[in-house]
Formats: structure tokens, C-alpha cells, sequence
């Protein structure tokens, strides 16, 4: 269950990037970009407990090979394919189905209560999700790359959905923004509210996979 658990996850992200950055308004020449950063996080992030396949196609070809036994070939095909639909499902209603475009007051951002929440929960969740499976887990003890996967989940998440929320995946770079006009005071409640509550369901999400790591 935890290996299905984490390609869920890791399959959502890249899903969710590419719909994200490639529908208008998106990343632009930059999309290729950003989806690539956030299949090199998520295969940073869950390789050591599921292998990192988030493809059906790169799971066959694993079971083929004798890497992957075959009664995970089916579950991990079905979360990759729920992962997905739910991603979709997220892109099209922050592309379509609810007001995305934030309101520029006096030169600061007022961005749209909802695609806001959902932007910021998702990419932090994704931020902190990253960070303890390569900075905490011992699956990736003394790896080399910590840094780096860090760093690319926060331009996958900027890439991706700065232009709803202005992506600060982070309630001290939220702070800032206001201090500095950028965003809106009244909107900083969505950062404070979005932040805490995905860094709670990532920790939990870790500790279902880790357990007691």
C-alpha cells in the first residue's frame, strides 16, 4: 500500500505540472521545463520506496526486466492512472472551472480565495513531501541531491501555478511578499491557512510510507 500510495503522488505532480504549465495560461517555453523538474523531485522523493515509475509503461517494462514483482504490476498501474484523473480533475478547475485571475490593487497581489488555497496546498504539500523524503528518510541518507530536489520543486511550482497564487509555497516568503507590496495583506490568511495545513498532510502522508523512520 505505501508503494501505491507514493506513486500516486509522484504520478499526480507530473500530471498536474504538465496540465498546469502547458494550457494557456501556462508556463509558455518554459513548460518542458518545469515538467521535467517535477518527475526528477518525485522520483528524488519516492525512488527509495516504490522505484519512482509514475508511467505504466516504465512499470511493465520493469516487471519484464524482474524488477518489479508481478503482483504490483496492476495496483501500481491503478494508482498511476487514479493519480491522473485527480490531477486532471485539478487543473481543470483551476483552468476552467473557478475564477483564476488574481486582481492587481495598488500594485499588489489580490489573488482568487480558492485557485489560491488549492495552488499553495498542493505545491507545499509537495515542497515538504520532498523535503523529508530526501533531507529525513533513511532510504536517502547522505544522498547528494537533497538540495537540488528542493530547489526544482519550487520552480516546478512556480513554473506551474505562480501566476494564480504567486507561488510563495511557503508562509515566511508569504510575509515577505506582503511586507513588500507584492501581495495583498488581506490575502495573506490563504498562504498562512494553505502552508500549515499541507505541511500536516504531507507529514502524515510520510509517516504512513516511513512509518517510524
Amino acid at each position: 500500500m505505501k508503494k501505491y500510495l507514493v506513486e500516486f503522488i509522484g504520478t499526480f505532480f507530473l500530471v498536474f505540472t504538465i496540465g498546469m504549465s502547458v494550457i494557456a495560461p501556462g508556463a509558455g517555453d518554459l513548460a518542458p521545463f518545469a515538467i521535467a523538474a517535477a518527475l526528477m523531485v518525485m522520483v528524488y522523493a519516492g525512488g527509495h520506496v516504490s522505484g519512482g515509475h509514475y508511467n505504466p509503461a516504465v512499470t511493465v517494462g520493469v516487471w519484464l526486466r524482474g524488477k518489479c514483482p508481478a503482483a504490483d504490476v496492476v495496483p501500481y498501474i491503478g494508482a498511476q492512472v487514479a493519480a491522473a484523473a485527480v490531477a486532471s480533475f485539478a487543473v481543470k478547475a483551476l483552468k476552467t472551472g473557478l475564477v483564476t485571475k488574481a486582481a492587481a490593487l495598488g500594485g499588489a497581489l489580490t489573488p482568487a480565495i480558492l485557485p489560491a488555497l488549492l495552488a499553495e496546498f498542493l505545491f507545499t504539500f509537495a515542497l515538504v513531501w520532498v523535503v523529508l523524503n530526501v533531507a529525513t528518510a533513511k532510504g536517502t541518507a547522505g544522498n547528494s541531491f537533497y538540495g537540488a530536489a528542493i530547489a526544482f520543486t519550487v520552480l516546478a511550482g512556480a513554473l506551474a501555478v505562480g501566476s494564480i497564487s504567486g507561488g510563495a509555497f511557503n508562509p515566511a516568503v508569504a510575509l515577505g511578499l506582503c511586507l513588500m507590496g507584492l501581495v495583498g495583506w488581506g490575502s495573506l490568511w490563504i498562504y498562512l491557512v494553505a502552508c500549515f495545513a499541507a505541511a500536516i498532510v504531507a507529514a502524515t502522508a510520510y509517516k504512513v510510507v516511513n512509518g517510524a523512520d
